[in-house]
């Protein structure tokens, strides 16, 4: 694949008119941004079809959230411009941009979760009546109808808290195609969801490519891009680096665009020697969620957590570590009954839990990297003729966030302002400063680029060779058969095998997680 080749005139059939005017539904030229010591976008562009599909891919840090947010109207470019059917366009808020054409699904979904599916969708555009008041009967007809367009069953009344992620993200879907936009971005919108709910949101995309709308496509996910994307775009350390069509181009290839080198091996798995019981699990149980889960984690191995979503995966590792303290069962650490009742007890037994929601419960968002990375050490070890030696803290903090290759100016940048996987890797560097013996990862790579997670896992091998017990949670099913020494599967809050490296594949685990 040349670097240079030119992507085809895609067809255009069952454009609207309006879109039809221009080759390019949205074209980015030239856009620039900076934040103070961060260059985001160096003079990047992009160009989106009508009716296509187009994957944005880049390690995390590239820029490709930062461009999105410039289109959606959530910055101001420095420089350049955006151009929508043809014309350049001032977009400042996020409402002139949907009122443009434009609308955005974030990876962290923006519901109100204490009103109706309706009222999410139609807030601040409410049908009204003759005396003026919202005509409820009215917006749910419209819901209904906008349902039917897009083949999703969902109650129009249900209240957004009690709606999975998948019926969330639906809602999310509905809304921006409410607004009849020209432009969708999805960002990352398969990343808490079900093999079953990913196939019905692609039936969904292709009928909105159907309809002509340009879906600009966020994701780390390559068997996604070959699945569902037309063509393709890569960003690195803010920059654009190529567009090609998907057909034209291998994985190997869209790896090597995106880090600017070969990725050998994506599961760097060592052989360590396995040593003695480190932690044991005997009939755990947490009432009405999960029921008699056991199992032993020796020092250096990997033990991983497979299993559908709402198996209970998540549920046994926040259990073992005090976020839900047990109804009944015992956890023995070098053969010794602990009680552990809160987390600040694991911690103390040498626990660290890295949460699979890094938002609601992994970090401290208005607080700065530094303030984050420490705010889990218990500062004995810290501890200098009775005063916490805040250089030798600040000092490793900065050395396993340069090992991670977090991407900041500084380790007092607020962590809200770090993209997802950035955050990501501080949350690890947070854990790995408490020098754990027993580390459990819930989703430790969900939202992270293909580069950082080679580098996660070989750090994770590595913490493994030192003889750290480790419990993976991952959805991910090649990356547990990757990096596991053993793997635990479990089925509706239970346990319903544990299979050895050797013997365990997709078909074997698939048929114990759907038992």
């Amino acid at each position: 694949m040349s670097s240079a080749a030119v992507v085809e005139a895609m067809p255009t059939s069952g454009v609207s008119p309006q879109a039809q005017s221009s080759e390019y539904v949205l074209e980015v030229v030239d856009v620039r941004k900076e934040f103070p010591g961060v260059l985001a976008l160096d003079n990047v562009q992009l160009k989106i079809r009508p009716g296509t599909v187009h994957a944005l891919m880049g390690e995390n840090g590239a820029g490709k959230s930062t461009l999105m947010k410039v289109i959606a109207g959530i910055y101001q470019p420095d420089q350049g411009e955006v151009r929508l059917r043809g014309e350049p366009v001032t977009l400042e808020t996020p409402l002139k941009a949907q009122e443009s054409g434009v609308a955005m699904i974030h990876q962290e979904l923006l519901l109100m979760n204490s009103m109706t599916v309706s009222e999410n969708i139609w807030i601040r555009r409410e049908p009204r009546n003759s005396f003026g008041l919202i005509d409820h009967d009215r917006m749910r007809g419209m819901t209904v109808e906008l349902f039917d367009r897009l083949n999703i069953r969902l109650n129009p009344d249900a209240e957004i808290s009690t709606l999975s992620v998948a019926n969330r993200q639906m809602v999310e879907i509905a809304k921006a195609v409410s607004f009849n936009s020209d432009v969708l971005i999805m960002d990352e919108p398969t990343s808490a969801i079900t093999e079953t709910e990913v196939a019905h949101l692609f039936e969904i995309i292709r009928d909105l490519r159907k309809r002509g709308i340009g879906i600009v496509y966020i994701t780390h996910k390559m068997n996604e891009l070959f699945e569902i994307a037309d063509e393709f775009s890569v960003f690195r350390d803010g920059k654009y680096i190529g567009t090609h069509l998907s057909s034209e181009v291998t994985r190997d290839d869209i790896i090597k665009m995106m880090v600017g080198r070969e990725v050998s091996q994506m599961f760097p798995k060592e052989e360590v020697e396995i040593g003695d019981v480190l932690l044991s699990v005997k009939n755990l149980s947490l009432e009405g969620v999960f029921h008699d889960i056991s199992f032993d984690v020796r020092k250096g191995e990997i033990l991983g957590l497979a299993g559908l979503v709402g198996a209970g995966r998540s549920n046994v590792a926040e259990t073992i570590f005090g976020v839900t303290p047990a109804t009944s069962g015992q956890i023995f650490i070098e053969g010794e009954e602990v009680n552990i009742k809160n987390p600040h007890d694991a911690i103390r037994q040498g626990m660290a839990f890295l949460t699979e929601d890094r938002k609601e419960t992994g970090c401290f968002l208005p607080l700065d990297i530094q303030e984050n990375v420490q705010s889990a050490v218990l500062h004995d070890n810290y501890v200098n003729n009775g005063f916490v030696d805040h250089a030798a803290l600040e000092k490793e903090s900065a050395e396993l966030c340069k090992k991670l290759r977090v991407k900041t100016p500084s380790m007092h940048e607020v962590i809200e302002n770090l993209s997802g996987g950035n955050q990501q890797k501080v949350l690890i560097a947070r854990w790995l400063l408490t020098h754990p013996r027993i580390l459990i990862l819930d989703e430790p790579t969900r939202g992270i680029d293909v580069g950082a997670k080679s580098e996660i896992h070989a750090l994770i091998s590595q913490l493994a060779h030192k003889g750290v017990a480790v419990i993976m949670i991952s959805s991910e099913l090649p990356e547990v058969l990757g990096m596991s020494d053993r793997v635990l599967v479990m089925h509706e809050g239970r346990c319903t095998g544990i299979l050895d490296r050797d013997e365990a594949d997709q078909v074997s685990v698939m048929s114990l997680a759907a038992k």
